[in-house]
């Protein structure tokens, strides 16, 4: 159980949803945001506690010159063989859980907690038992591929091998309390969606 008495939320998105956009959005408001991924990007870069296990799994190649993980490297092995991200994931899950729950337990009583996590839906009983609602950010696969690109200028392929790694909408939406469907949105439009869902669920202006 979460170590605190406010409001619990588990957001989550694909790639190039608009899922980051969502969450600030609801930080703005006065939510306390937990963001999972960020959690496993310091734990995995330079001098990050995880390192020393993730050499001693893949060797010294699984690192980079600057002494981060090499992510580009890690993305070619589990895309090749999922067994090896399993192994990844058998080091960083406990650590991010450790991580995640010590961040929720910040939060002032009474303050919504947004559990800002990627892989929800592949873990999704296990957030089910942790969370009051789950959010979904939604969109088709095509704007997922544009947004990607815009952002990152990867090549169409390795943004469809993310897609193709990840849960897929129907999963996704089957587990959902409530969706945005962050289409066609602005991104005024997507904060409007936001705010109603916050006034719906009746959460309060919480103190920063």
């Amino acid at each position: 159980m979460t170590p605190h008495t406010g409001p619990t939320l588990g957001l989550t998105g694909g790639i190039g949803s608009g899922k980051s956009t969502v969450a600030r959005a609801l930080a703005a408001r006065g939510a306390l945001v937990v963001d999972t991924d960020a959690i496993a990007r310091e734990l995995t870069g330079p001098g990050g506690a995880a390192l020393p296990a993730i050499v001693e799994v893949f060797g010294a190649a699984a690192v980079g010159t600057d002494g981060a993980l090499d992510r580009t490297w890690m993305r070619e092995q589990v895309f090749a063989d999922p067994t090896q991200r399993q192994r990844l994931e058998a080091i960083l899950h406990p650590m991010i859980g450790t991580r995640t729950w010590a961040g929720a337990a910040c939060a002032a009583p009474g303050r919504p907690v947004v559990f800002d996590v990627p892989l929800l839906t592949e873990r999704g009983e296990h957030w089910r038992r942790q969370v009051d609602r789950v959010l979904v950010i939604d969109c088709d696969e095509a704007v997922q591929i544009a947004r990607v690109q815009t952002r990152s200028g990867w090549p169409e392929a390795q943004v469809r091998a993310v897609i193709a790694q990840q849960a897929r909408r129907e999963q996704r939406r089957a587990i959902a309390d409530a969706v945005i469907v962050n289409q066609n949105l602005d991104l005024s439009g997507l904060d409007a969606e936001v705010g109603a869902l916050w006034q719906l669920w009746g959460w309060p202006a919480a103190q920063v």
